[in-house]
């Protein structure tokens, strides 16, 4: 009967603490919005190559779905109650993924969520992915420092960085998610292009 009773207490004292715990903020989930149709390709210029797009490498503030900004000098907050679909590395890859397709140039892709080779692989590191403040003009900034690598032995061969600025003239939350699809956009067609010129001089590629 004790026993009882001290089970019953306990299960009471959970339940009114579970109640009392604060209630999580509801959030605004966004995806990372696309204007990019797809390009014509001639089939002479389809590429005999594959590529295996891997998510780029980022700090922590970068790596999770948090929406960053930066308000004044080196502070790194985030959007309250809205963040992304996924972290911003996977959501940049999985924009890179979509470029590739809409160029049309390689068609032999995949992403390193699979096991699956490929003669080149595009990663690198995400340097920025945020809203920055300079006084009231807000832009949003995105830099990738891109890398090329040969995919049997992962050895480089080439690298560069991108970045791009784009202007906000509205700083409420689903214009700066415009803001940073536009700016994805233009990084996007940026790394394609380059991607596509690099491989070409990589072919063939021949194994020891």
């Amino acid at each position: 009967m004790k026993l009882t009773r001290a089970l019953l207490f306990t299960g009471f004292a959970l339940i009114s603490a579970c109640s009392i715990l604060p209630k999580a903020d509801p959030s605004d989930v966004y995806r990372l919005p696309s204007t990019q149709g797809a390009a014509p390709v001639r089939h002479d210029a389809v590429q005999p190559w594959s590529l295996r797009l891997a998510k780029p490498q980022a700090s922590q503030a970068l790596n999770s779905p948090n929406i960053a900004v930066i308000p004044q000098g080196d502070l790194i907050s985030s959007y309250k109650a809205s963040r992304w679909s996924d972290p911003a590395p996977v959501l940049l890859r999985n924009r890179l993924l979509d470029g590739f397709q809409r160029d049309g140039r390689v068609t032999l892709l995949s992403t390193d969520d699979s096991n699956f080779q490929a003669d080149l692989e595009l990663g690198g590191n995400l340097q920025a992915f945020q809203t920055e403040y300079q006084g009231t003009a807000a832009t949003v900034v995105v830099r990738l420092d891109a890398l090329l690598v040969r995919g049997y032995d992962q050895r480089i061969l080439a690298s560069r960085r991108f970045e791009v600025r784009q202007p906000l003239t509205d700083v409420q939350v689903p214009a700066v998610v415009a803001g940073f699809g536009l700016a994805s956009d233009q990084l996007t067609a940026q790394v394609v292009d380059w991607a596509v010129a690099q491989g070409q001089k990589a072919a063939p590629l021949p194994r020891p």
